[in-house]
């Protein structure tokens, strides 16, 4: 079988700001999914679907293309997202699901569903990849959000990221002399980003505002001293805070932290960013928070 890989991301800088073309500094994760496919001239009109979460096996299902019905599954609403999805493939592409072959499609994400580092952006990025179509679209019709996440997995590289007035994107070298020095915490549960966008959309905001979360981005570009970065975090997260009314993760759980704290992404879940001090790791694990990873570990740059 021939593969395909996408790495996952994480957010650095604009969160919900995003949706209104704030600007964003998304990295991409060593880990990502995979995506394996094979094609066989048989007649069938099949999809032979099958997906493994960290190489065990999770869905699987057997799809007739020509109409579009589920034959075999073992999770139907998962399945039919697939479905959903592949349907789009199918009318964006000029080859795929075009004539009788069956495809045998694989996809193994590699790392814990629940780290939300992108299990959806990855596949759509690889599925787009295979049938040669734009990701982007794919995204926007099969699941919606800014795109930053497809960003980072198209070009597998640090990106800047804008999604209006229109989508555009650039490879930036992010690459800070501290580096070694940062740590991302998972806080052992997956944060539902719908509903903090719903959130956040329900709130009035402006321009004004959204270019501010840009021009914290450019400067923490440009940042070459970590108190300069940690203070640059910490003026951000003060901002989120105040607009979407909801307390920062620091005041919320790591009150007593000597440095930094930073939401990544939609706030109460996933990853968070912070920098080590003495004892950082007893510090995370007494509070119950036992995966912590640093920069070399998690992020591939």
């Amino acid at each position: 079988m021939s593969a395909i890989f996408s790495p996952g991301k994480l957010m650095l800088t604009s969160e919900y700001f995003a949706i209104d073309g704030a600007l964003v500094l998304a990295v991409p994760t060593k880990l990502g999914q995979e995506f394996f496919f094979e094609e066989k001239d048989d007649y069938q009109s099949l999809i032979l679907w099958e997906a493994l979460h960290q190489n065990k096996p999770w869905l699987k299902a057997v799809i007739d293309y020509k109409t579009w019905q589920i034959l075999e599954t073992n999770i139907p609403s998962s399945a039919e997202f697939i479905v959903k999805t592949l349907k789009n493939v199918q009318k964006l592409s000029a080859t795929k699901f075009k004539n009788d072959f069956t495809y045998h499609l694989k996809t193994n994400l590699q790392f814990p569903a629940d780290f939300g580092l992108g299990s959806s952006s990855t596949l759509m990025n690889n599925l787009a990849e295979w049938a040669d179509i734009d990701p982007f679209y794919l995204n926007t019709i099969s699941l919606g959000g800014s795109g930053y996440d497809i960003a980072v997995a198209k070009e597998k590289s640090a990106v800047l990221f804008q999604s209006k007035p229109e989508i555009r994107y650039e490879k930036v070298d992010f690459n800070p002399s501290f580096k070694n020095e940062l740590i991302f915490i998972h806080l052992n549960q997956k944060q539902d980003s719908r509903e903090g966008i719903n959130l956040y959309k329900s709130k009035k905001k402006s321009q004004e505002l959204v270019n501010e979360f840009s021009d914290i981005t450019k400067k923490i570009l440009l940042c070459n001293e970590l108190e300069k970065f940690s203070e640059l975090m910490m003026i951000h997260e003060r901002k989120i805070s105040d607009f979407i009314e909801i307390p920062t993760v620091k005041e919320k759980i790591f009150s007593d932290c000597p440095v930094f704290v930073k939401s990544l992404g939609a706030w109460g879940g996933d990853f968070v960013m912070s920098a080590k001090f003495g004892g950082f790791k007893d510090y995370f694990w007494e509070k119950g928070f036992t995966t912590v990873f640093e920069w070399p570990d998690l992020i591939n740059l």
